[in-house]
């Protein structure tokens, strides 16, 4: 294979669909030899903040000098992005050579009588044995969907799992209530192992500790009061770490915008400390240094200024509420152009709660996505609910007129599904409205 034949094989494989189970990859990984076995593993499940704490986590070991790999989905702008090595993208001779490896192996599955697996399945066995091939120390492995029964979960031993925000998203996988939702994400929790828990209502905080006990695995619960916000503008968060015991550090600024993000910060800051503790060597310097250095393109992202331009891919509600609380922090509440998208099966009244209300007008896009929903059918269900100017554009070509006669002052953000985030902002880097990347 080359690289578009592999890119065209793994798409190919989602006509078999999102079967949650570990059956199939199982037997993939072992087939491959279970790659997974060769580094150390740090899982990162949750609903919201898996991506920013995961690359928090990654800069700071990078930093520390460990040969860190990063495992993401989905991906921004291109396909390499979801397998990365000291923020290094995979190069596309190896994920072509590894591709044609997996098919390989799934071919002897299908003649085992197994099922075929799914994209996802495919990815994750790739990346799985591209880290081992670069024989890297750590790596930082985001789960898919869930955590019970996400493919990532095929790691046996892993030496640090994390479980983020849980909010609702994916309900007719992971059921209809937070309750249903923490039990599918504490999945991930493995016997006489590590658990870093995010900030949770107690409710949500005892069913995952209960399969903490049930596990034998030691847990520890980030601690709001153990941060202290010292300022937060356009340009970042700076904020103090109150607990002394593993990191001695005075003032920490990270680039993540919105008030969420120091939360993120504070799991991951407590989950360097688990891994520090396990015996590795991390500095304060490496933590201030590779908070300083992490980005996260695609969530808040301010990519231009005059007039701002922002992406954002906030897709549940959740997510949603974040966005229009940032809005309000860092603009005042003043009235935003937005360019909008999102997928059919997501919560459409979210943003008419939230994001609507602070609109001046709205663009709707059509995601590249197949479960897109359609930009004149999301602008439809605008006009039916509001009086705000609501355009559906037909093509992306079409956002360019949009921002050069926006005014200096004029505040434009592209929100709602990642699948349309990315295009944008590759496409408004190509046309010279990226002033800040």
């Amino acid at each position: 294979m080359n690289y578009e034949e592999a890119i065209e094989y793994i798409h190919s494989t989602y006509k078999f669909g999102s079967k949650l189970g570990l059956e199939n990859i199982g037997k993939l990984v072992e087939l491959l030899g279970n790659p997974q076995d060769s580094y150390k593993i740090i899982h990162v499940a949750g609903t919201n903040g898996k991506g920013s704490t995961c690359n928090l986590i990654k800069e700071v070991l990078v930093d520390a000098g460990y040969k860190t790999g990063l495992f993401i989905s989905p991906y921004l702008e291109e396909f390499t992005e979801r397998i990365q090595i000291n923020n290094e993208t995979i190069d596309k001779n190896s994920l072509a050579r590894i591709t044609s490896l997996v098919k390989d192996k799934i071919d002897i599955m299908l003649t085992e009588g197994y099922n075929h697996p799914t994209e996802f399945e495919v990815v994750t066995a790739i990346g799985f044995e591209y880290f081992k091939e670069q024989n890297i120390d750590f790596l930082v492995l985001e789960v898919g969907l869930g955590g019970r029964y996400d493919s990532t979960n095929i790691v046996k031993s892993p030496l640090l799992s994390i479980i983020t925000s849980i909010s609702y998203d994916h309900t007719e996988y992971l059921g209809d209530t937070l309750e249903k939702i923490a039990f599918e994400k504490a999945g991930i929790i493995k016997e006489n192992s590590n658990l870093v828990i995010y900030p949770q209502a107690k409710n949500i905080k005892n069913i995952i500790k209960k399969k903490a006990i049930e596990n034998n695995t030691k847990v520890y619960e980030a601690n709001s009061t153990n941060i202290d916000k010292i300022k937060s503008d356009i340009s970042g968060q700076w904020f103090k770490y109150l607990k002394k015991d593993v990191f001695n550090i005075d003032e920490l600024k990270i680039n993540l915008l919105g008030e969420h993000q120091l939360l993120n910060a504070l799991t991951a800051l407590l989950s360097l400390e688990v891994i520090k503790k396990e015996g590795y060597n991390i500095s304060s310097e490496n933590v201030k240094n590779g908070f300083s250095n992490c980005k996260f393109p695609g969530r808040f992202e301010v990519i231009n200024k005059n007039p701002f331009i922002i992406l954002d891919g906030g897709h549940n509600i959740d997510g949603i509420k974040q966005l229009s609380k940032a809005i309000k922090d860092y603009f005042n509440n003043r009235k935003i152009i937005f360019f909008y998208s999102m997928l059919k099966d997501k919560d459409s009244q979210a943003f008419f709660d939230y994001i609507l209300p602070l609109s001046k007008e709205v663009y709707t896009l059509t995601p590249s996505n197949p479960r897109a929903m359609e930009a004149k059918d999301l602008s439809e269900l605008i006009k039916n609910n509001s009086n705000i100017k609501t355009t559906a554009l037909d093509s992306y070509d079409q956002i360019l007129p949009v921002i050069k006669n926006a005014d200096q002052s004029d505040i434009i953000i592209f929100a709602g599904s990642l699948y349309m985030v990315g295009g944008v902002r590759t496409l408004l880097k190509n046309s010279g409205f990226a002033n800040k990347l």
